[in-house]
């Protein structure tokens, strides 16, 4: 009987779909509308619960107090001077003691990490403030909200697709793995939509701060050279690089600045250490 299969198919699609669309809203940060799945105090629960095992995955906060205090004032620059203080989110900064690994990290909700490594190769305050402003884009941005809701929707439509096709033995399954495999190729297309608002959102974190964006630039080569020849770092496997990301950090500051970067934005000061 494969009519009522097909009935139950298509009831389930039409549940995920109306599901996904129904929680659509605008960002009022980002004037951006999209589908949440989750509050924005459960984003900031979620957060919380998941910054003690995240931490641990990387050998736990940096014991160097100086380093913490360092990076928690750069952030809370960039929240307080963003107006992002007033947001609603559960902003905090840390060092993570990890220093193989170049990474930096958002939770739902605020908690922003940056590991050892990646903060040893820093320059300078700006630079710092590209990286923070940019994990603060992620936050703000409710990428993990939006990321949850797409999946519920993924999900919702292999399981329709599942139970629409199962002909004989593996035919469901064959058919779900399909299915799967174009969620998750739609899902990067996503996740590199996000990384190109971030960065956009880090130039104006920066920028609004009192910092030179072009700092974000010197970033990104700091980060393609943080390999030393053994592959992308770290960085590039949990922020899909959407193609040459210097050229497009590059054209939203000359967007923000159509006249040239103000002479009073600065570099901040230069790291010895």
């Amino acid at each position: 009987m494969r009519s009522p299969r097909l009935l139950i198919a298509v009831l389930m699609a039409v549940v995920a779909l109306v599901s996904y669309y129904a929680a659509r809203q605008e960002n009022p940060i980002t004037g951006k509308t999209q589908s949440i799945a989750l509050t924005r105090d459960q984003e900031i629960v979620l957060g919380l619960q998941s910054m003690p095992a995240m931490a641990a995955q990387f050998g736990g906060l940096d014991p160097n107090e100086a380093a913490q205090r360092y990076v928690t004032a750069v952030g809370v620059q960039l929240v307080t001077r963003s107006g992002l203080g007033d947001s609603g989110y559960e902003f905090r900064f840390g060092v993570l003691a990890d220093r193989r690994t170049v990474n930096a990290f958002a939770l739902p909700g605020g908690p922003i990490f940056i590991t050892r490594a990646l903060l040893d190769r820093l320059e300078d305050d700006a630079q710092l403030a590209g990286i923070l402003g940019h994990e603060i884009g992620h936050v703000v941005g409710r990428h993990a909200a939006e990321r949850i809701a797409k999946d519920q929707l993924f999900q919702g439509l292999v399981g329709a697709v599942g139970v629409a096709t199962v002909d004989g033995p593996g035919g469901g399954q064959q058919a779900a793995a399909l299915a799967q495999m174009v969620a998750q190729l739609v899902q990067l297309k996503y996740g590199r939509d996000d990384e190109l608002e971030s960065d956009r959102l880090g130039v104006r974190f920066v920028s609004e701060a009192g910092y030179d964006p072009r700092a974000l630039i010197r970033v990104m080569e700091i980060l393609e050279s943080a390999s030393g020849g053994g592959g992308q770092p770290e960085f590039f496997s949990t922020h899909p690089d959407p193609g040459n990301r210097r050229e497009l950090i590059q054209q939203a500051i000359k967007e923000r600045f159509p006249d040239g970067v103000p002479s009073h934005l600065t570099l901040g000061r230069r790291r010895g250490t």
